[in-house]
């Protein structure tokens, strides 16, 4: 069987300044599931959905951040495990 991967869609990427963070929860969507937070962060004036098991997550207000995701409808869901601080190169060894 082979697969063809010419069709799917490149992952979308974002970056910027976190400008806010709204989180909800715990939900839990049928027995035996962990429990989840959803997160709402407010990037550029745009939101983005982020589902954790934590109800804190390691990046706050006023970091810039970089991630990848997805538009679900009228939603933008960032992609689990992708979601982090940006480093810039030329200050990276500056910092050290």
């Amino acid at each position: 069987m082979q697969r063809s991967f010419q069709k799917r869609k490149p992952k979308l990427e974002g970056r910027g300044v976190l400008e806010k963070i709204i989180t909800d929860g715990p939900h839990s969507d049928w027995l035996g599931m962990p429990d989840y937070f959803i997160h709402t962060l407010t990037v550029g004036g745009e939101e983005y959905k982020y589902l954790a098991a934590e109800k804190t997550l390691d990046v706050g207000e006023g970091d810039t951040i970089v991630f990848r995701y997805k538009e679900q409808g009228k939603e933008k869901r960032i992609d689990k495990r992708s979601l982090g601080i940006y480093i810039d190169p030329a200050q990276y060894m500056l910092d050290n």
